[in-house]
């Protein structure tokens, strides 16, 4: 593959890069914090690429200009009436290119939770107390937290608002789920929280607001042995998924 192919997969990669950067699309495959270092990688093989595509097409144009006074004594061929051409599979490296361009693929959902063992809550003391509100927007993960952990003791007489997608537990009710990012969405967990109180009928992967209040009920994901924190749905309400999938 010649250095023009090269830097035409390279301007377009980096293209496609800084695209899904600014259209946040991003966000379905790596932490939102990663967004500067994916700017940038961008950028930096949008420049790399222009430089080389210059350089190749200016020392082209000197060696059409030289050729046009020695056009006999340097003809390119290789032997059997055949100018060098370039190998056309290299062509075939802009097909995962062109997806990411054209294609957006959705967020991990309930398929990926089901087959995962959910997130440990993170074991702390000393829980500060929940911010104001009425009901409070808590995360999964820190409402696990607080649940198992905690005892609920920072939860108790507060309504609180948690929002995920919903995905089959293991004994086929619905449960609610968010995916846990360490780095990008190859490594993709669940934090799953148990729903009691008020019936969801939302299909899986619908994603929803659900209202309630702490639920002393634990259980256990059969996938990791995790402890389940539950909560007592007191309302709910579907909703579009959001921007940031992840947790």
């Amino acid at each position: 593959m010649t250095r023009i192919t090269q830097a035409v997969v390279m301007l377009l990669f980096g293209g496609a890069i800084i695209r899904s950067t600014v259209t946040d699309t991003f966000l379905r495959y790596v932490k939102e914090g990663l967004r500067p270092f994916l700017l940038g990688a961008g950028i930096l093989l949008v420049a790399a690429a222009i430089m080389t595509l210059w350089y190749d097409l200016r020392a082209a144009r000197s060696q059409r200009s030289g050729d046009e006074h020695s056009h006999d004594d340097h003809e390119h061929d290789d032997g059997h009436g055949h100018g060098g051409h370039e190998p056309r599979v290299g062509w075939l490296l802009l097909a995962p290119v062109m997806a990411l361009l054209l294609l957006s693929p959705p967020a991990l959902g309930s398929f990926a939770a089901g087959q995962s063992g959910s997130v440990g809550p993170a074991a702390a003391s000393d829980y500060p107390p929940l911010p104001d509100g009425d009901p409070v927007e808590v995360g999964l993960m820190d409402y696990a937290g607080r649940a198992v952990f905690d005892g609920g003791k920072s939860l108790t007489g507060r309504n609180v608002k948690l929002r995920g997608f919903i995905t089959p537990g293991p004994d086929g009710k619905p449960m609610l789920a968010r995916m846990v990012l360490a780095c990008c969405a190859a490594d993709g967990r669940p934090i799953k929280i148990g729903l009691a109180g008020a019936p969801i009928d939302a299909p899986p992967d619908a994603w929803v607001d659900v209202v309630g209040v702490y639920s002393p009920q634990v259980g256990t994901d059969p996938v990791n042995q995790a402890q389940l924190a539950y909560l007592d749905v007191r309302s709910w309400q579907e909703i579009d998924q959001p921007k940031q999938p992840y947790a």
